[in-house]
């Protein structure tokens, strides 16, 4: 019996924790898409997930390798669904869930400091490109409305340009914490030397 739940994580860390409540309910992730995922009956607590931003496409050579390392390790990749309503095929995304049976003992990504900082760091170049990205967009839509004659067509580019900012700054706001745990982090491992 499959169950699909949809639900939106601006979090890794938030996910990752709720996808392993769901496997000690029982409920093991098969699949997943933006928001979507699919569960399937499983042993409580047979499974134990970590999630991580890639450093690259998983379909280039040094992605390949940390993948087959992975799965060396006991770990397998969950596999991704479509989304944007079937057109798209999510794998091709450098976000990827691994999920490793609980019974070969503690499954953890990052052994050390640097590694946990590294991915921090990517995390939030992430979410700030986006943030800029969006920011860049919406002050040229406002920019367009000073240079086209005054027309209706001025309001649209003015809401779409302030919707665009208030998105930057939604990407802003999350990544945020990943910028305070990064400071901690980096505050540990001066104090540890």
């Amino acid at each position: 019996m499959s169950l699909v739940q949809r639900k939106f994580f601006s979090d890794f860390e938030k996910e990752e924790e709720w996808l392993n409540e769901m496997a000690a309910k029982g409920l093991a992730l098969s699949e997943y898409s933006w928001a979507r995922y699919v569960f399937e009956e499983s042993g409580k607590r047979e499974y134990i997930y970590r999630i991580e931003l890639l450093k690259e496409d998983p379909k280039g050579p040094e992605a390949a390798g940390y993948l087959q390392f992975m799965k060396e390790t006991g770990a397998e990749l969950v596999p991704t669904g479509k989304w944007l309503w079937g057109l798209l095929k999510y794998n091709n995304l450098r976000w990827v869930i691994f999920r490793r049976k609980a019974s070969e003992g503690a499954f953890t990504i990052y052994s050390d400091i640097d590694s946990k900082i590294r991915h921090y760091k990517r995390v939030n170049s992430l979410w700030m490109s986006l943030a800029m990205m969006e920011l860049i967009i919406g002050l040229l839509n406002i920019s367009l409305m000073f240079v086209n004659n005054p027309t209706a067509l001025n309001m649209i580019n003015l809401v779409m340009g302030l919707l665009l900012i208030i998105l930057s700054l939604f990407f802003i706001s999350i990544s945020r914490p990943i910028r305070q745990k990064i400071t901690k982090l980096q505050n540990d491992k001066l104090i540890r030397e």
